[in-house]
This record gives structure tokens, C-alpha cells and sequence, in this order.
């Protein structure tokens, strides 16, 4: 049960060992891509940061709004 929880881990692991490793310490370090050294270094590499569905709804909407609940 535990082995079959751990398999799909394991074959990303094998299949790109450097693109899992680097995101996983990525994740743990909470780097973010829009970051500036991540980003100046990803433009210098040539890759475009992603930016994520919760920065583009925060920079349409003008960041966060306050309600008021009657």
C-alpha cells in the first residue's frame, strides 16, 4: 500500500533527477519564480517565469480588496 503511494515519486525522481531535484529544493527553500534572483537568473538562462493563476488575479484586481459582511 505504501510502495504503490511512492511509485509515481520515484519515476519522476529516475526519469529527470536534476529538473525533480531542483524543484523540490526550490519548494523547500519557498522560492518563488517572480523573485528577483530567480528571475534575472532564469532571463539569463532564457527561460520566461510562469506566473501563477493568484499573482495574475492579484495584479487584474489591483492586490487585495477588503469586504464588509452585514
Amino acid at each position: 500500500m505504501f510502495l504503490d503511494e511512492l511509485t509515481p515519486f520515484a519515476q519522476e525522481l529516475t526519469a529527470h533527477p536534476v529538473a525533480f531535484l531542483g524543484g523540490l529544493a526550490s519548494g523547500l527553500l519557498r522560492l518563488s519564480l517572480g523573485d528577483d534572483p530567480v528571475k534575472s537568473w532564469l532571463n539569463n538562462q532564457g527561460v520566461a517565469p510562469h506566473s501563477s493563476a493568484a499573482s495574475q488575479a492579484s495584479s487584474r484586481n489591483g492586490g487585495p480588496q477588503s469586504i464588509s459582511i452585514d
